[in-house]
């Protein structure tokens, strides 16, 4: 706080405004030894004068004159800048205010971020950039301009998010749900499958087989139907051909890892460490790689294409495979530690559970995963007519499927009812669909053998009991219920167990279940450098959480290999249901919509061959099921945490939230800007309904080489060259009718101004031509200006009144019909229309003075003395800039040390503290 002078009075000053009014107000201030607050709703300081490309009559660039006070400003140790921040109120009298002020959440720790632009690389909501006047876009989290000050991001997160992201909190792998969604939303779909890659390594595989725990959290699904995520994956993946995808560059660290099987966990474990530098071989079993990928699930569910080409992506990161290597045998897993610096074991469960009941060696009888591997590996299958199959699980249903394609008429038993059943609703359906009969509440008793071969089945009838350990209820048979079914096959599904005969023996800790024993947050095994994980550790499980598997052991080895500590476990968090209050909110603003369903392929057609039965979404049917996702919905953050997943500095800080706080200042200054007249209000110059119509400040973007378009002088519409354009003058000034009876003082020598710089990055043979009633070029050397411009460059100038601007269809041309001062009728053809619009009040600005009791002139300006330019109507509190009334930089930057000025006469001998 400023320090008090003996009469009282408090040697700090308020500045509210960071254009350069503001600025200049605040630097000759400081170095008086005053202590100064500079306040600006915006994120950094600058205002205007830091969109423009230069300044007249000189043609400097805007920029290089503004910059270093922006930078002087920042570091000044007599101001405390205040972004993001607003004046609330002003309590007191000259010399002893009280300023409220409230400092918004900018979720950015200003003192951390190093403004890398990793967080604005990643997040996936995209939004008007404002700066460039919406010629351009930006990210949620943003930084104002290239050389703000201060230079750190900002999250423009302009409301809660409707949900609670439950489904990225339930994914094995915390995919980034929402930003993906959002992604597909706004059709980016490269940017989608980018992001889904940077946690899921297989997302054309989970986009067909995951068990999708994602839409079972969803919170739309409270409201209706949950969002189609997995299908909404598919589609990403399925619009990449990643045979194409650039492989990122990648410095090889010389340390080498041995991966033992290359299903899901072993392939995200490659996938990982190959990025992170690390020389990766998969030894694998079989011919292929892939897998129950591969050999255990149906091709007419995951085909083999797309399999391949996601293991070719990950062989050409360097990962080498060698197919038909079994640990054990081939090679032993001692000779792959001490030849390897690390081990991770990721073999599945491919060694199918028994039934133990009389008859269950009889030929005929063959396990589910040994039928799914012979008939995916191309090998010919004879089942028969009539197919059993046992169990209730996906397997089963997979098995089911399979044979009815293979011509046999299938029926599943399974000794619970259909609510117990573990295999996914939806597959189930798809398989009575296809013709699968169902038996349930029924149990395998013996197997019947004629002529050495499977003849029929004995079942038993179960009513359910009380609930097992599982929490499923026990099934009881039923006494005499006993009946046979006719079986030319049975098919056993009924659960998988790991081969890890090779790891017992070798050393590695096994549990009485027949798993490898890890420890559960690391993976690490009892053996130093192995780790193991997968359905090897867990027993039976789904693709995503193999593949969760895999990349928490890339991470430990990672750890492990660098000597770090081993801190795999990242923190979960469990799925967070809609509160009453946030679901009832969600019913009221979002109406209820169906989910859109993707096509497939229809029963009959499907059990004719192995065709894919699902066909995934078409464009639009992919961006509107996107669009059902309640964070896609609101404007700005929508909470994925992406960018702090991304952030090296952790910056970012979601729980931030608004401050309010009081200010003691001897003295105010005033400079909020001013607003640009809105052109929609005269329609017949077509602004906002022609694209090439624009307003003076879109067209200093465009000419600036920060700007959307580089510096190039394109058409909005269609990105090509101008060679004609047009400014049209006095766009809502001198105009009583709308309430702006004044003149805007500056736009003549600005309409000169870009017409010559134009000209400069387009060539002088740009055809410029400036309608106007009159022109304001008296003084600072601007009637030179104007002269050089019409002799040197070539601007054309025409007194006239332009009453209509109109689209030549299809061209995006523009018709421009005016009266000559002498009456005559014209009309010219131009590529480009530049309007340029006159100086409004700042709405924020009026609303502030009233807010402080400050007097307004008619038009919204501040109201000041006729020899008292920067006094305003409450004593203390003094104003400069456009908000006193229309005027240019020059102008602009005097009053400003005007203001500053008479703020010191009011607190001297009065001085602020240094900080």
């Amino acid at each position: 706080m400023g320090a008090k002078s003996e009469s009282g009075k408090i040697g700090a000053v308020l500045v509210v405004g960071g254009g350069i009014g503001g600025v200049q107000a605040s630097l000759d201030l400081a170095e008086s030894g005053y202590k100064v607050y500079l306040v600006e709703e915006a994120p950094a300081i600058g205002g205007v004068m830091a969109q423009l490309d230069k300044t007249f009559p000189t043609n400097d660039c805007s920029m290089c004159i503004l910059s270093p006070k922006l930078v002087e400003c920042g570091r000044h140790f007599n101001i405390e800048l205040l972004t993001y921040s607003e004046l609330l109120g002003v309590e007191g009298e000259p010399g002893n205010f009280t300023a409220t002020v409230r400092k918004k959440a900018r979720y950015v720790d200003v003192t951390r971020c190093t403004a890398c632009n990793l967080c604005a690389e990643g997040c996936p909501v995209v939004m008007r950039n404002d700066f460039d006047e919406g010629l351009s876009k930006r990210k949620a989290i943003y930084h104002l301009y290239e050389q703000a000050v201060p230079s750190a991001y900002v999250i423009d997160k302009r409301e809660d998010r409707p949900c609670n992201a439950a489904c990225k909190d339930a994914c094995p792998v915390h995919m980034n749900v929402p930003g993906y969604v959002a992604l597909i939303k706004q059709g980016m779909f490269k940017e989608a499958y980018d992001l889904i890659r940077r946690t899921n390594p297989l997302p054309g595989v989970c986009g067909r087989v995951c068990y999708a725990p994602c839409e079972d959290a969803c919170n739309r699904g409270e409201v209706d139907d949950p969002i189609a995520i997995r299908e909404l994956k598919r589609f990403v993946a399925d619009q990449i051909d990643i045979e194409d995808a650039e492989i990122p560059q990648i410095s090889k660290n010389g340390k080498k890892v041995a991966i033992i099987g290359s299903g899901p966990a072993g392939l995200a474990a490659a996938h990982d460490l190959a990025l992170k530098g690390y020389g990766v071989v998969i030894f694998e079993a079989l011919s292929e790689p892939g897998g129950m990928l591969r050999y255990g699930i149906p091709e007419y569910r995951l085909p083999k294409d797309v399999l391949s080409k996601e293991i070719g992506y990950i062989e050409r990161l360097g990962v080498e495979i060698r197919t038909n290597v079994k640990v054990g045998e081939g090679v032993k897993l001692e000779e792959l530690r001490s030849s390897y610096d690390a081990v991770f074991v990721g073999v599945g469960a491919q060694e199918s559970l028994k039934l133990g009941i009389p008859g269950e060696d009889t030929p005929g009888v063959i396990h589910g995963v040994d039928f799914l591997r012979r008939v995916n590996s191309g090998q010919k299958v004879n089942l028969g007519k009539k197919v059993v199959v046992i169990g209730g699980g996906n397997v089963a249903i997979d098995v089911s499927r399979v044979a009815k394609r293979l011509g046999a008429e299938v029926k599943i038993i399974y000794r619970r009812s259909r609510a117990e059943m573990p295999a996914k609703s939806e597959e189930v359906e798809s398989a009575e669909e296809e013709g699968v009969g169902i038996e349930f509440l029924v149990s395998p008793a013996r197997i019947i053998a004629e002529n050495g071969r499977v003849s029929k089945i004995e079942c038993v009838r179960m009513e359910l009991g009380a609930p097992d350990e599982s929490g499923r209820r026990r099934p009881i048979p039923i006494e005499g219920s006993e009946f046979t079914i006719d079986a030319d096959t049975i098919i056993l599904a009924l659960g998988q167990a790991p081969e890890v005969d090779f790891a017992r023996k070798e050393g590695l800790e096994v549990t009485q279940r027949g798993t490898i024993k890890v420890d559960g947050s690391t993976l690490a095994t009892n053996i130093e450098g192995i780790f193991a994980g997968g359905d090897a550790v867990t027993g039976p499980a789904t693709v995503i959480d193999a593949i969760a598997a895999g990349k928490k052991a890339a991470r430990s080895i990672d750890e492990y290999l660098k000597g770090e500590p081993l801190t795999s476990k990242k923190d979960e968090r469990a799925p967070e249901k809609l509160s009453e209050e946030q679901l009832s909110a969600a019913k009221q603003r979002f109406p209820s919509q169906n989910r859109v369903e993707a096509k497939e392929l229809e029963p009959a057609a499907r059990v004719k061959g192995f065709e894919e039965v699902e066909k995934g979404y078409s464009i639009p049917e992919a961006q509107a099921e996107a669009g059902r996702c309640l964070a896609s919905q609101i404007e700005g953050c929508i909470g994925c945490g992406e960018c702090q997943e991304r952030c090296g500095a952790k910056a970012i800080n979601y729980e931030m939230r608004d401050e309010i706080v009081e200010l003691e200042v001897g003295s105010i200054i005033l400079a909020p800007g001013f607003d640009e007249f809105d052109a929609t209000y005269l329609p017949k110059y077509g602004y906002k309904k022609y694209p090439n119509v624009v307003i003076s400040t879109e067209f200093e973007r465009i000419m600036s080489a920060s700007g959307p378009y580089q510096g190039e002088i394109l058409r909005p519409s269609d990105r090509k060259p101008p060679r004609k354009i047009a400014w049209i003058q006095c766009i809502g000034s001198r105009d009583e009718s709308i309430g702006a009876g004044y003149c805007s003082s500056v736009c003549c020598t600005y309409a000169v101004k870009q017409a010559i710089i134009a000209k400069e990055h387009a060539g002088q043979d740009l055809d410029t031509t400036i309608f106007f009633m009159d022109g304001r070029f008296q003084g600072k050397g601007f009637e030179e200006y104007y002269n050089r411009a019409k002799e040197e460059h070539k601007v054309k100038f025409v007194r006239s009144r332009v009453y209509e601007v109109r689209e030549i269809d299809g061209t995006g041309n523009l018709s421009l019909r005016f009266a000559r001062e002498d009456g005559t009728l014209c009309s010219e053809v131009f590529d480009l229309v530049v309007l340029s619009v006159g100086f409004r009040p700042s709405k924020k600005g009026v609303d502030l003075a009233k807010r402080l009791g400050i007097e307004l002139n008619k038009y919204g300006f501040c109201r000041t003395g006729e020899f008292t330019p920067v006094e305003t109507s409450r004593p203390g509190v003094f104003v400069c800039g456009v908000f006193q009334g229309p005027k240019d930089i020059p102008e602009t930057v005097m009053q400003a040390s005007g203001a500053a000025a008479q703020a010191e006469a009011l607190l001297a001998p009065a001085r602020g503290t240094r900080v």
